[in-house]
């Protein structure tokens, strides 16, 4: 079969298989590297190279410094310290939370900063008296556009900027993609101040993230505590657990203000049923809760056993909600010297990441296991994944085809309609399947386009990172949108009736403005 069929019958495989969401993300990302080379597209070296690439370690490596910003309450901090000046007003909290949405994912991705920021912004809602559903589209909504802020705001950027510098382009700088951002940020908060209300459901979610004070004040309050005692410091902290079936603790002596067997953790108080028990304690049976304390890490070790105990709120989970925790002034030092790596291009930009992940490692900032946890395994198997079909696409001409069909239908149209027949295919399959694959299957067909028009590579990219980041219109489109969804008690309807005005402004940015600032 001619390789040209054979790329557009992958391809097509491919998106079928996102769209269905009956196959995982990675698997259908590997399997379309191994079909590359099963049929002879791709030799093997070309089929695997994704999985080596620089670009994929780089994202790697920023999701352990993600881990590292959020574990160590750096996040819980700067959002608290931002949203409690601002009051509880519905305008400035919605403003407030959308600058540090946007400030924060340039520096930890869309997806992280609004795992971060999910609690946070449920908990000042609720505190405000506003519903949830006005603020999450919001949150997921500004961190779409705060990720054409800085290199590291997506992977989208790190992918473009490296196909740019590899087809007759150059780098992006690490905030030359705020040229587009920042107008992206100020259209999103000021469509979301005028029309939010109204194109917002109103509307109660079934479920939302705990309050940290409140469940600290429940806590007192089930276990008999004394109001002046601190249950969660920088270091220290409480771990609510309940005695299973056939655990081990069966029939052991507890009473409040006893070390458990480790000699790590104090029990605060023993619940059985719906009373609190007295000092003389009791012998332990299944079902009782304990109320333990003990260093966050303690506590995160001996709650991990479930044979012995199932822990009710995981410690990990509380802590990062404990501002500027243990080894936030760590990272920091290494975060910014990463920036300054960054923004001069002393180094490359994976060695960089790398250099920063290594160092949050060995200052014993994220544990090497937590390191592997925190790492989207899925988002770096799927770039890994797509990147040989990009190959393919340059390699067995299958881009240019398209590119040439594309410009016999434009004719003379020039480049401006061409970048908005890109964007607007971006747009569109954007909503279907991952973007990161998206901007992957588009880039090439975008590169030929300039390269047979005979114009800079460089404005058809940048306005490919702009269309990429407009995945707005279904739930499913990102991770960060799907994050939302539950918390904020959406339907996939809702994220249409925002999400067409901003892709609108979406748009315009990547046809209209782009150019001016990258020429042809």
């Amino acid at each position: 079969m001619d390789p040209i069929i054979t790329t557009l019958v992958i391809l097509l495989c491919a998106v079928i298989a996102f769209v269905s969401n009956r196959i995982p993300l990675g698997v259908v990302a590997v399997g379309v590297s191994i079909a590359l080379y099963l049929t002879g597209v791709l030799d093997l070296n070309s089929a695997l190279a994704g999985f080596g690439d620089p670009t994929v370690l780089f994202i790697a490596a920023l999701f352990v410094v993600s881990e590292a910003l959020e574990s160590t309450g750096i996040v819980a901090w700067a959002g608290q310290q931002v949203i409690a000046r601002t009051g509880t007003s519905r305008r400035p909290l919605l403003l407030t939370i959308g600058l540090l949405t946007a400030a924060l994912t340039a520096v930890i991705s869309v997806n992280g900063s609004v795992a971060a920021l999910l609690p946070l912004v449920v908990v000042v809602a609720a505190r405000a008296g506003i519903r949830p559903s006005q603020m999450l589209m919001p949150l997921a909504f500004s961190a779409h556009a705060g990720s054409l802020l800085a290199l590291t705001g997506t992977p989208l950027n790190i992918i473009v900027s490296g196909m740019a510098e590899d087809n007759g382009g150059r780098e992006f700088g690490f905030f030359e993609f705020a040229l587009a951002g920042l107008p992206l940020v100020v259209g999103t908060l000021a469509i979301i101040l005028l029309f939010g209300s109204r194109l917002l459901p109103d509307r109660t979610p079934a479920s939302a993230p705990v309050d940290l004070e409140q469940l600290a004040s429940a806590l007192r309050e089930d276990y008999a505590i004394s109001p002046d005692r601190e249950l969660m410091s920088r270091s220290r902290g409480v771990a609510e657990v309940v005695v299973p079936p056939r655990s081990s603790l069966i029939g052991l002596h507890v009473f409040p203000g006893m070390t458990t067997p480790s000699g790590d953790l104090v029990v605060l108080g023993v619940r059985r049923g719906t009373e609190a028990l007295d000092e003389s304690g009791t012998d332990l049976r299944a079902g009782d809760a304990l109320l333990l304390d003990g260093s966050w890490d303690d506590l995160q070790r001996h709650t991990a056993r479930r044979d012995e105990v199932l822990v009710v709120k995981a410690p990990l989970t509380l802590r990062r909600s404990v501002p500027l925790g243990v080894g936030a002034k760590r990272t920091i030092v290494i975060l910014v010297a990463m920036i300054i790596l960054l923004a001069t291009g002393i180094v490359p930009a994976a060695i960089a990441g790398l250099l920063a992940a290594g160092a949050l490692i060995l200052t014993r900032v994220v544990s090497v296991t937590r390191a592997y946890r925190a790492i989207s395994w899925t988002t770096v198997i799927l770039v890994a994944g797509m990147i040989p079909l990009s190959t393919a696409f340059q390699e067995t001409g299958t881009a240019q085809l398209i590119a040439d069909g594309l410009q016999s239908m434009l004719g003379d149209a020039g480049p401006h309609v061409a970048v908005a027949v890109v964007v607007l295919i971006t747009l569109v399959l954007g909503q279907l399947i991952s973007n990161t694959a998206t901007v992957l299957i588009v880039a090439p067909v975008a590169i030929a386009l300039a390269s047979a028009m005979e114009v800079s590579v460089m404005p058809f990219m940048m306005a490919l990172t702009v269309a990429g980041a407009a995945a707005l219109l279904t739930p499913v489109a990102t991770p960060a949108n799907l994050m939302v969804m539950e918390p904020g008690g959406y339907r996939f309807g809702d994220y249409a009736r925002l999400g067409l005005p901003l892709m609108v402004l979406y748009f315009v940015v990547a046809v209209f403005y782009v150019p001016l600032i990258w020429p042809f």
